[in-house]
């Protein structure tokens, strides 16, 4: 388990007396500075801080361990420089919803493994906003999800990837009618809610006031898809680029359309020359969309 990460911000709180300045000076937020630190005590086994101070205090353990720390970092740092100049290498933590991993995700990791062989990726997988918290908390070094309903704090950063149209997917032998009769007239197949993508979809069903008769609810598209072409109901899902239509008809939403919006969310300080940005390039170019910086 490497704890890097968290020994730079363990150097920074304790330089800066404070939780809230070292986020400000790593672009990282006051709740995940505290997450980060919380992980390094339970990696070392002691507190670093003495919790009843105001400010963010070192204790006895956390003197002895800030210099061991700082004597770390240092170490690290001339290796960086005298070992590994024009070599890349390391461990890139990717978090990725379940519909970009099959298509986007693997072009990219092909391409950045094409230029680096020695670089490692690791893909969390999860929903959107579970994987929006690790990105904050530096869980991960980005994470490829739904655009957030809300707008991200300052720490973070957003670049769009993808526009997927929402289409209503009806059983291929359904009789023809309007993507509002599907909807209204037959068994509903739900977008989770609790997604970023199904709140898209419950806020335009309420907005165009359109009562469905709910049979299932459940977060995955291509499972979604399969429960239609099954003939257990119609749904309003994405048309992603690895969408299997077979046994599907599509339809078209017309003007009043709208989109599922896919982009990479990063800390703002990120490096652009660092993994993580390279894996950023190589995501926009496997979208064919050139984002912006």
């Amino acid at each position: 388990m490497t704890m890097l990460r968290e020994f730079k911000t363990f150097v920074a709180v304790a330089r800066d007396g404070t939780f809230t300045g070292a986020g400000q000076q790593l672009g990282l937020t006051q709740s995940a500075v505290s997450a980060q630190i919380r992980r390094l005590e339970e990696f070392i086994g002691v507190e670093l801080f003495d919790r009843g101070a105001r400010n963010a205090a070192l204790n006895a353990a956390g003197r002895e361990v800030l210099a061991h720390t700082e004597e770390l970092l240092g170490l690290v740092d001339r290796m960086v420089r005298q070992v590994g100049s024009g070599h890349v290498s390391g461990a890139l933590r990717v978090a990725a919803i379940a519909s970009v991993q099959q298509s986007l995700l693997v072009h990219a990791v092909a391409a950045l493994r094409a230029d680096y062989p020695d670089v490692s990726v690791r893909i969390v997988p999860g929903v959107s906003l579970a994987l929006l918290g690790q990105v904050d908390a530096g869980e991960v070094d980005l994470a490829v999800l739904i655009r957030p309903p809300f707008t991200l704090p300052p720490e973070l950063n957003w670049r769009p990837l993808l526009a997927e149209p929402m289409l209503v997917a009806v059983p291929a032998g359904l009789p023809d009618m309007s993507w509002r009769e599907a909807l209204a007239s037959q068994h509903f197949i739900r977008y989770e809610r609790a997604s970023f993508g199904g709140r898209l979809v419950d806020n335009f069903l309420r907005r165009h006031r359109i009562a469905v008769h709910e049979a299932v609810e459940l977060d995955e598209i291509d499972a979604i898809a399969n429960l239609v072409r099954n003939g257990l109901g119609v749904a309003m899902l994405p048309c992603t680029r690895q969408l299997n239509t077979e046994g599907l008809r599509l339809l078209d939403l017309g003007a009043a359309a709208f989109n599922r919006e896919i982009g990479i969310v990063s800390r703002r300080n990120t490096d652009p020359d660092g993994l993580a940005g390279k894996l950023s390039r190589c995501l926009i170019a496997a979208a064919g969309a050139d984002g912006p910086a």
